[in-house]
C-alpha cells in the first residue's frame, strides 16, 4: 500500500492532544495523538471511534506517544468505500504509521473489533510489532449462525437505519455498575454509535462476519501480550479470553473489575496501570 501524507497537526486540547488528517489509498482518516515516547497505537471497537480511549489518551501520554485513529468511515474519518475487512484496516494502519514517520516496533492495543484488526496486523505486519494488548475481544471467527446474523443485521441497518441495532447492542456493552453510576458515559457511547453512518455499520458487520479464525495460530504469536477483559463482559467473556492467553507462549491475563465489554472506559485506572506496567517491563 502506498504511503499517505499527514496534514499539519493542530493541538485540540489543553492536554496537548493533536489531531491530523492522513490520506491513504483514497481514504481520509482522522488521527489523534498525545504525548511522546514509545508508540502505543490504540484501535477502537465497533461502531465507535477514537474517543472511547479518552482516559488512555490523557493518562498514558505522560510516558508514551499514544496514537488513536478513527478507522475508515468511523468517527471523523472518511472511507474509500468497499467492505471494511480486518485485513484492509490492518494494511491501512501500517500505511498510516508510515505517514506519521513511525518506524520502530510499536505496541498495538485493540478493543473488540480493534482486536480483530490487531490479529490481522500480527499476520501481515509482524515486523512492526513489539507488544500486543488485546481488550475484550475474541480469537475465534463467527460461527455460521452468528455470521449470518451479522449479515442480516447489515441489510436491516441499510434498510431501516441503525437506531434499533444500536439500542440492542448498547445493553450488552457495560457492566451494571457502569449503567447505574455513570449514565453519562453510557450516553456518550450511544451518541457515537448513533452518529456512525448506516453504510459504515453495515460494512463493519460484513467485515467482522468474514474475519479469519485465529485460534489455531495463537501458539505462534510469541510477542509479549497483555490480555484484558471486563469481569462482566458478556460478549467476550473472561473465561474465553483467559483461554486465549493460555494458548499464547508469552501472554498474561488480567480481569478488570467493575467493567463489561468497554473495560478501558469503565475502569480506566485499572486498565491504565496494567498497560503501563506491561509496557514498562523488558521484553
Amino acid at each position: 500500500m502506498s504511503r499517505g501524507n499527514a496534514e499539519p497537526r493542530v493541538d485540540t486540547s489543553s492536554a496537548g492532544q493533536a489531531m491530523s488528517r492522513i490520506e491513504v489509498a483514497g481514504a481520509s482518516w482522522n488521527v489523534v495523538e498525545a504525548g511522546n515516547g514509545p508508540v502505543l497505537l490504540l484501535v477502537h471497537g465497533f461502531p465507535l471511534d477514537h474517543s472511547m480511549w479518552e482516559h488512555q489518551l490523557g493518562a498514558l501520554s505522560a510516558r508514551f506517544r499514544v496514537i488513536a485513529p478513527d478507522l475508515g468511515g468511523f468517527g471523523a474519518s472518511l472511507d474509500a468505500g468497499g467492505e471494511s475487512t480486518m485485513e484492509r484496516f490492518a494494511d491501512a494502519l501500517a500505511a498510516h504509521l508510515d505517514a506519521l514517520a513511525v518506524d520502530e516496533p510499536i505496541a498495538f492495543g485493540g478493543l473488540s473489533m480493534g482486536g480483530y484488526v490487531a490479529w490481522e496486523f500480527c499476520r501481515r505486519h509482524a515486523e512492526r510489532l513489539g507488544k500486543l494488548i488485546l481488550c475484550d475481544t475474541r480469537a475465534a471467527a463467527d460461527s455460521d449462525d452468528v455470521a449470518r446474523g451479522r449479515l442480516d443485521a447489515a441489510e436491516h441497518v441499510l434498510a431501516e437505519g441503525s437506531t434499533g441495532f444500536v439500542e440492542a447492542m448498547i445493553g450488552k456493552l457495560f457492566a451494571e455498575q457502569t449503567v447505574r453510576q455513570r449514565p453519562d458515559a453510557v450516553d456518550r457511547i450511544r451518541r457515537v454509535m448513533l452518529g456512525t453512518a448506516a453504510e459504515t455499520v453495515a460494512a463493519g458487520l460484513r467485515g467482522m462476519a468474514r474475519r479469519t479464525d485465529m485460534t489455531a495460530a495463537l501458539g505462534q504469536v510469541a510477542i509479549p501480550t497483555l490480555i484484558l477483559c471486563g469481569r462482566e463482559d458478556v460478549i467476550s467473556p473472561p473465561d474465553e479470553m483467559r483461554s486465549i492467553a493460555a494458548a499464547m507462549p508469552n501472554a498474561r491475563f488480567a480481569e478488570v473489575p467493575g467493567a463489561g465489554h468497554m473495560a478501558p472506559l469503565e475502569n480506566p485506572r485499572f486498565v491504565n496501570q496494567a498497560i503501563t506496567e506491561f509496557l514498562a517491563r523488558p521484553d
